[in-house]
């Protein structure tokens, strides 16, 4: 019997398939996962099938361990943000101080500003 696997992609999966298929991708057993983390295999167990889900803390343990995002653990794609190159360009903006911050948004409201003067001057 010739065993065939169907890949969901990872952005319609809910959390329990999403770290299954993490898990599964970085190579590593339910046990070394737990290891990782440091909570009981047992856990790892119940979140796999659904049956829990885990605190704010073991979340981003499972994040950091299966070097990925909390994010990418929790949301589809269309669910956060910008679905674009510069959603981790924008998150990263978060270490900004204040004055970086009002630097930087400047000047992205004259960058939008260039771009609507043009799309309006090239309007037919």
């Amino acid at each position: 019997m010739v065993e065939t696997s169907i890949v969901i992609p990872i952005d319609l999966m809910d959390f329990a398939q999403r770290l299954v298929a993490l898990r599964k991708q970085r190579n590593l057993t339910q046990a070394a996962l737990s290891e990782r983390v440091g909570i009981h295999v047992s856990n790892i167990r119940r979140y796999e099938a659904g049956n829990s889900q885990p605190t704010l803390d073991v979340l981003r343990n499972l994040a950091l361990a299966l070097s990925t995002s909390a994010d990418s653990l929790l949301f589809d794609d269309d669910q956060r943000g910008p679905d674009d190159d510069l959603r981790l360009a924008f998150e990263a903006t978060r270490a900004l101080d204040t004055e970086e911050k009002e630097t930087l948004k400047a000047l992205i409201e004259g960058f939008l500003l260039r771009h609507d003067a043009r799309r309006w001057t090239n309007v037919s």
